[in-house]
C-alpha cells in the first residue's frame, strides 16, 4: 500500500476503475496517512475526513453501475485552503475568515468534483497567499519533507508538501508571482502555472486581480495535464493543444531559449550545474538550446511588486482598516506598503507591463520556450527571515515572478538534489495557451530522469525526533 500512495493519478484511476481498489478503502488509507503525518508536517487547515467517505462511497456506486464521471473518478485531490467550499470553512489561512462557509463551490473545485475527485482536505498556505513560506501565524507552519526545519516555500506550500508526501494524488494550489511552482520545485514536486485565465478564478479569494493564477501540483507532468484538462474553462482547453498520450521519447525540432541575465543570477553554485546538466540533457534529447536576451527584468520586477501590493490592498482595505490587528505581522508590512502606492504609480506599471509583454512575444520568435531555474538558494530555515523581508522572499528564493507578470504559461519539474538531498527544479516557460508543448517537453525529460523515484524513498519527514524549536 504504501508505494500506493505514490502511483500517479492515470495508474490509480486504472486500479479504482478495474476494481482492484475501491474508492473507500484508498479514502480510508490516505486518511489513515494524513492522521499519521500531520503532527509533523502541518500540510492541512481542514482534513475533511466524513464529507470524502461520503463521496467515496458515491463515486464506488456509480463505478458498480459502470458510471465513470471522468479521469478523476474516486482520486483524492486536495485543495489549498483558499478557495470557497460549500459550507465548508475556507479560511484563506486567515483569522479573518476562520467561520467563513461559502454558500457554493469555487468553480475550479465544481470541475474536479465534475470528473469524479475525491476532495479529501484543504491546505495549509501563506495567510492569505502573501508570502512564499508558509509559515503561517494562525494555523502554524508547514515543514518541509526533506528537511523539517525548512520552509517548504509558498504560499501554497501545504498543497506541495501533501503531493510530495503520499497525502493526496495531486492539488490545487494558486500562483500569484510563483506560489505553486516555487513551493512544487523546493519540495521536488511538478508544478504548473497555466496561461493566464485559462482556469476560472471564480470562487478564489483574490491577492491580486491581474497576477493569480490557478493550476495544479502534482507528481507527474502526465498527472498535471490529466488535472488541467479537468480545470480549464471548456471555451479555454481547445487553446491549448494538449496531448494526454506522452508517446514522444525526444524534442528534435524544439527550439529552447537561455536566459542568463536575471534567470541565473544570484544563484547558489551547486544548483546552477544542477541546473546546467538538466539543459545539457534537454540537448542531447535533440533539443536545439539558443541564447537569448529579456531586457529589462529588474523594472518589471518593481513594477509587479507596485501592482500586486497594491492590489492586495484594495481587496483587503475594508477589513485591514478595521481589523489590522488579526492580520499576521509580514502581511501588515505588505499591506501598508501597498496603502502607499499612488494611482499614478499603479497606471504606469501597468503600462510598463503591457510593453514588456510585447517585447517578450518578440523574443519568443527565436524560441519556442525559455528554459530557467525555478529555485535558485537553499530554502531558508523555519523562523529566520524577518517580517520586514516577507515582500523580497519570493523573489530570492527563486525566478517564477517574470512568468507570471507575463501571464504566460510555465511549469517547474524536479531536475536533481543537493548534496544534503534539498530538491531543484527546473523551469519551462512558454507562449501563451502553449500549455500542450511545454507538458511535452517537461514530460519527455521526467521519464529521461525518473527524479519520482525518489519521493517514494524519502523518510526525512518520517523522524520527527529532528524537529528543532
Amino acid at each position: 500500500m504504501y508505494d500506493l500512495f505514490f502511483e500517479t493519478i492515470s495508474s490509480v484511476a486504472s486500479s479504482l476503475k478495474k476494481k482492484e481498489i475501491s474508492p473507500v478503502e484508498l479514502t480510508t488509507k490516505l486518511l489513515e496517512r494524513i492522521e499519521r503525518l500531520e503532527p509533523t508536517l502541518n500540510a492541512f487547515i481542514t482534513v475533511l475526513s466524513d464529507d470524502a467517505l461520503t463521496q467515496a462511497k458515491l463515486l464506488e456506486q456509480e463505478l458498480q453501475q459502470g458510471n465513470v464521471r471522468g479521469p478523476l473518478h474516486g482520486v483524492p485531490i486536495a485543495i489549498k485552503d483558499v478557495f470557497e467550499t460549500k459550507d465548508r470553512i475556507t479560511t484563506a489561512g486567515s483569522k479573518i475568515f476562520e467561520s467563513w462557509k461559502p454558500d457554493k463551490d469555487a468553480a475550479v473545485i465544481q470541475c474536479l468534483k465534475d470528473a469524479g475527485a475525491i476532495i479529501i482536505g484543504k491546505n495549509n498556505l501563506h495567510e492569505f497567499c502573501a508570502g512564499s513560506t508558509t509559515e503561517n501565524p494562525h494555523y502554524g507552519q508547514t515543514r518541509n519533507p526533506w528537511d523539517v526545519n525548512k520552509i517548504p516555500g509558498g504560499s501554497s506550500g501545504g498543497s506541495a508538501v501533501a503531493v510530495a508526501t503520499g497525502m493526496c494524488f495531486g492539488a490545487v494550489g494558486t500562483d500569484t508571482t510563483g506560489s505553486v511552482r516555487l513551493p512544487s520545485s523546493i519540495c521536488g514536486v511538478v508544478g504548473l502555472k497555466p496561461t493566464y485565465e485559462v482556469v476560472s478564478r471564480e470562487g478564489l479569494v483574490p491577492l491580486s486581480w491581474t497576477f493569480d493564477h490557478i493550476g495544479p501540483i502534482s507528481r507527474t507532468v502526465e498527472d498535471s495535464a490529466i488535472m488541467l484538462s479537468v480545470m480549464a474553462d471548456k471555451d479555454k482547453l481547445g487553446k491549448l493543444d494538449l496531448n494526454l498520450s506522452f508517446q514522444k521519447d525526444s524534442l528534435y525540432g524544439v527550439r529552447i531559449g537561455v536566459c542568463d541575465d536575471y534567470f541565473f543570477e544570484h544563484m547558489d553554485p551547486e544548483m546552477k550545474d544542477i541546473v546546467h546538466t538538466a539543459i545539457q540533457k534537454l540537448q542531447d534529447l535533440g533539443a536545439e538550446i539558443i541564447e537569448i536576451n529579456l531586457p529589462n527584468t529588474d523594472q518589471a520586477l518593481e513594477a509587479q511588486k507596485t501592482i500586486a501590493k497594491s492590489e492586495a490592498y484594495s481587496f483587503h482595505k475594508p477589513m485591514f482598516d478595521k481589523y489590522p490587528e488579526r492580520y499576521g505581522k509580514d502581511l501588515n508590512v505588505r499591506l501598508n506598503s501597498g496603502k502607499e502606492v499612488t494611482a499614478s504609480e499603479y497606471l504606469q506599471a501597468q503600462r510598463f507591463r503591457r510593453r514588456f509583454i510585447d517585447n517578450a512575444l518578440h523574443t519568443l520568435r527565436q524560441c519556442d520556450i525559455i528554459v530557467s531555474p525555478t529555485n535558485v538558494i537553499v530554502p531558508y530555515d523555519i523562523g529566520t527571515i524577518p517580517p520586514e523581508k516577507t515582500i523580497n522572499n519570493i523573489f530570492n528564493l527563486g525566478k517564477t515572478a517574470i512568468a507570471s507578470f507575463l501571464g504566460f504559461p510555465a511549469i517547474t519539474v524536479p531536475c536533481g538534489f543537493t548534496r544534503q538531498l534539498l530538491p531543484v527544479g527546473m523551469q519551462l516557460i512558454g507562449k501563451p495557451y502553449s500549455e500542450g508543448l511545454l507538458l511535452e517537453v517537461g514530460s519527455v525529460y521526467e521519464k529521461s530522469e525518473n527524479w519520482v523515484d525518489y519521493l517514494r524513498v524519502n523518510r526525512a519527514y518520517e523522524k520527527p525526533e529532528q524537529l528543532k524549536g
